[in-house]
């Protein structure tokens, strides 16, 4: 018997490299997975390999309340319940002082991480019960900071408040809700991140950010999805309110 038996998860911003991993790990354990995303193509790939019935999609804008709606609402009809809500869509931002840093892209980057953890929390809350899991994917910035990274940071910061608010309001029902802080993982989206940090080419540009992190070398996205396997599981079922760090160290 795996760990998640009968259980049923969203994911958004499944079609990543973190999403995929996540869903991998989940599946693994006897759940169905729900994924939400924006990239039609690499959805339909995502789901196809984790197999007609244990997964499946729906092209999902997190920052439209009716899309998210729309999903959650998807994911019920297709497997019967929802258990596990993983909020994990992101962008990257700008890299710029605050004086210099572009206000659309602060909107966007916070409509994004923030209003889209908010959105599918607020649809998803209605139909959880006992013993059910919320997992805000933030980042080490959302337990540090750096400079020129004013949305990205805010945004993660931002996540966790949003966690604790719901942890709060959610634990008389038996629910539970954490964050979760990866560091630099090694995937596309972490190396737009380290080339518009510095400036330099992505093999440079990693070996930068290598030299920040006290285990010297970037995750994988199957580490980060063992961790979030076990907040989406019992594993984990004295632990809310939380913000779990899996960044080798660089937050320590």
């Amino acid at each position: 018997m795996g760990k998640l038996d009968g259980k049923v998860a969203i994911i958004t911003g499944g079609e990543g490299s973190i999403g995929m991993a996540t869903a991998r790990a989940l599946v693994a354990e006897g759940a169905r997975v729900f994924l939400a995303g924006i990239s039609e193509p690499d959805l339909k790939s995502g789901a196809a390999e984790l197999g007609e019935g244990a997964a499946a999609w729906q092209v999902t804008d997190v920052t439209d309340s009716a899309q998210v709606k729309a999903a959650v609402s998807a994911a019920i009809t297709r497997f019967g319940r929802l258990d596990i809500v993983v909020a994990n869509a992101g962008v990257t931002g700008t890299a710029a002082p605050i004086a210099d840093y572009p206000e659309d892209d602060f909107d966007h980057v916070l409509a994004v991480h923030v209003r889209g953890a908010f959105l599918l929390c607020k649809h998803s809350a209605p139909h959880l019960e006992r013993g059910a899991s919320v997992i805000i994917t933030s980042s080490v910035v959302g337990l540090t900071a750096a400079p020129a990274i004013a949305g990205y940071s805010t945004a993660k910061h931002a996540q966790v408040g949003l966690m604790r608010t719901m942890a709060a309001e959610l634990a008389p029902r038996g629910i539970r809700v954490n964050t979760i802080h990866p560091g630099p993982v090694g995937n596309a989206f972490q190396h737009r991140v380290e080339v518009t940090a510095t400036g330099l080419d992505e093999a440079a540009a990693q070996r930068v950010f290598d030299g920040l992190i006290p285990l010297a070398r970037h995750a994988q996205p199957a580490e980060i999805a063992r961790s979030m396997l076990f907040l989406a599981s019992d594993d984990s079922s004295f632990m809310t309110g939380a913000t779990l760090a899996v960044d080798g160290g660089m937050s320590s």
